[in-house]
């Protein structure tokens, strides 16, 4: 059974993604800040392949010593890891605060490049052609109002797997970045109607991007199938303009 840690597994796309995985014959290893009932009613349907560990990201400095010397050791094989949990931090730029600023960029930069490092060296230790996936914001790559602070935390983490996928390689190690449009989840719940058709209509498609074809898409590329695939951006967004 191949073992995937996940971050920001409790709620949303990640609880999905944590369904799909565990559909497929995956173990999960989780993290997030909170447990729902939802995860914790899915741990306890399927003790075997979902393990939890509750832990704020925005602490890097000790991603070490709790996620991968205490939970998920070097005795515990990592095939793939999920880059999920984010920290939305939405405003104007003119009313940019650094506290609320470094704490996005905690979260969605600095302790995703802590956790892949960790990963790498487990990957490399048990000699495992791994598979590490980003959620990125269709926000870096079109612009919305509010976002801009946001988006640069996501822009940082798609350079990053890029590099990364150029850095490991050689050792069979992929690293690429899922770019979703707006889904209907509790990161957007906070937008009006107005807002969410003014986004929504700005799509192809006309509609928000379907949360479990995002889910799905994590799932091809952290298998086999996609064994040839790395260091791109892959685009699920309902076609946004």
């Amino acid at each position: 059974m191949k073992n995937i840690l996940i971050t920001g597994v409790s709620k949303g796309l990640g609880i999905e993604i944590t369904k799909n995985l565990i559909l497929n014959g995956y173990c999960v290893y989780g993290v997030s800040r909170t447990v729902s009932d939802e995860l914790l009613k899915l741990q306890n349907s399927n003790p075997e392949q979902i393990k939890t560990l509750k832990y704020d990201l925005s602490d890097v400095n000790n991603i070490k010593s709790e996620i991968f010397n205490k939970y998920v050791s070097l005795r515990i094989k990592i095939h793939g890891f999920v880059n999920n949990a984010a920290f939305a931090y939405d405003d104007i730029i003119t009313n940019a605060n650094y506290d609320k600023l470094k704490s996005s960029f905690d979260v969605n930069f600095f302790s995703p490049v802590i956790m892949t490092k960790h990963v790498i060296r487990n990957m490399i230790f048990h000699n495992i052609s791994g598979s590490i996936v980003h959620i990125s914001s269709i926000s870096v790559h079109t612009g919305y109002k509010g976002l801009s602070m946001y988006a640069a935390s996501k822009g940082a983490i798609e350079a990053f797997s890029k590099n990364t996928a150029r850095e490991w390689g050689v050792k069979k190690i992929r690293s690429n970045c899922i770019v979703p449009g707006f889904m209907e989840t509790e990161m957007s719940s906070s937008l009006s109607k107005e807002q969410k058709d003014k986004i929504y209509n700005r799509t192809s498609l006309k509609e928000p991007t379907d949360i479990n074809s995002v889910a799905n898409s994590v799932l091809f590329l952290l298998s086999d199938s996609s064994k040839s695939i790395t260091g791109q951006n892959i685009h699920i967004d309902s076609g946004a303009l």
